[in-house]
């Protein structure tokens, strides 16, 4: 009960209802092609017809050479049977969940071209489940991806790839870790100086992925208006962007073994020692000095360019300088964030070049 009384707070947390493009995930998931060869793909949540994650893999199934698409979504999704009908969907047959919604799952193990038009598009996307080797049943429960029935289903995929709710971030993570998946999923940005995230972070067990930066999605009706990032468009819809979107993987990418050039020298008085710490600050990681071999703290961004070759990760702070940090044990200041002439700076990654 505890479980469900959480995920019903998060469905109500804007952050945890935004709906990913189909050209953001395309523009993310052309880099991972060779991945999918084989496998059981898992969008663990996303409503099967109304997911753009589950759209892409649907119509790249052939293509990608993937072996099974399981999607599930959550009985109280606000855009639950919005867009597309549920062929061979019977609501009188399978009954209606929580507010009137049920949760399911549908698994995909072949994807033919059933209207004879030699390709892949939405209308076969529509009428999959007349296939045979196609299966769309109702889920005993509510489709929280923490219950036993998603969880078996986890257990059967290989890679998880889809935009999980940012304010469970820290439980999905540890789930994915806990059953040793694979996985490709959207995140917020800050979510890299989390304790638990960045340790993963720091160990290689996670990176970022390809894009990182402004993303665009779309928002339930009942979504409140705002003064900047939202707008609606000619057909009603409502939209919110975000500038601190990035993608999370444990899949290997080109982009993480690209070393970062250096070219600019040394000197104390463009790179400060911190008040509170023995690093200097650099603002900027273009500007990360090629001739220092000490500690230096940058920005979060700095992981777009982290190669774990090059660098070692020693830690991240939190805000800026309004608390106590307790994991950084050389630092015996009220701060949590390092401070430059009594000012505490926002969040900050501690690193150094590797010999």
């Amino acid at each position: 009960m505890a479980k469900n009384e959480n995920l019903h707070k998060a469905s109500k947390a804007k952050n945890d209802e935004f709906y990913t493009q189909l050209s953001d995930i395309e523009n993310e998931l052309k880099h991972y092609k060779e991945y999918f060869k084989g496998k059981t793909v898992f969008c663990n949540c996303d409503d099967p017809y109304e997911s753009n994650f589950f759209k892409y893999f649907a119509m790249n199934f052939n293509i990608l050479g993937i072996k099974k698409l399981i999607a599930t979504c959550y009985a109280t999704s606000p855009v639950a049977n919005t867009q597309i009908a549920l062929s061979g969907w019977d609501e009188s047959e399978y009954g209606i969940a929580k507010e009137g919604k049920a949760a399911y799952k549908i698994e995909i193990s072949e994807v033919p071209d059933l209207n004879g038009d030699g390709a892949t598009d939405l209308s076969d996307v529509e009428n999959l489940i007349k296939s045979k080797n196609n299966i769309l049943v109702k889920l005993c429960g509510d489709g929280d991806f923490r219950s036993e029935e998603c969880i078996e289903l986890l257990k059967e995929a290989d890679i998880v790839v889809t935009n999980p709710p940012f304010s469970l971030f820290r439980e999905y993570v540890a789930q994915l870790m806990e059953y040793e998946k694979k996985f490709i999923i959207i995140g917020n940005q800050n979510a890299i100086t989390y304790k638990e995230i960045f340790s993963l972070l720091k160990d290689n067990k996670l990176w970022l992925g390809y894009y990182a930066g402004d993303m665009s999605f779309t928002v339930p009706d009942y979504y409140e208006a705002r003064e900047t990032r939202f707008w609606i468009d000619e057909t009603g819809q409502k939209w919110r962007s975000l500038g601190n979107i990035c993608w999370f993987t444990n899949l290997d990418t080109t982009k993480r073994h690209e070393e970062l050039l250096l070219w600019k020298t040394f000197n104390p008085e463009e790179y400060p020692k911190y008040d509170n710490y023995d690093a200097i600050e650099v603002s900027k990681t273009a500007d990360i000095p090629c001739d220092y071999d000490g500690v230096m703290g940058v920005p979060i961004t700095f992981l777009y360019k982290y190669n774990p070759k090059q660098f070692e990760m020693i830690w991240t702070t939190d805000r800026g300088g309004d608390g106590k940090i307790d994991h950084l044990k050389k630092m015996h200041t009220r701060y949590d964030a390092p401070v430059v002439n009594g000012k505490g700076l926002y969040k900050r990654i501690l690193i150094r070049k590797r010999k």
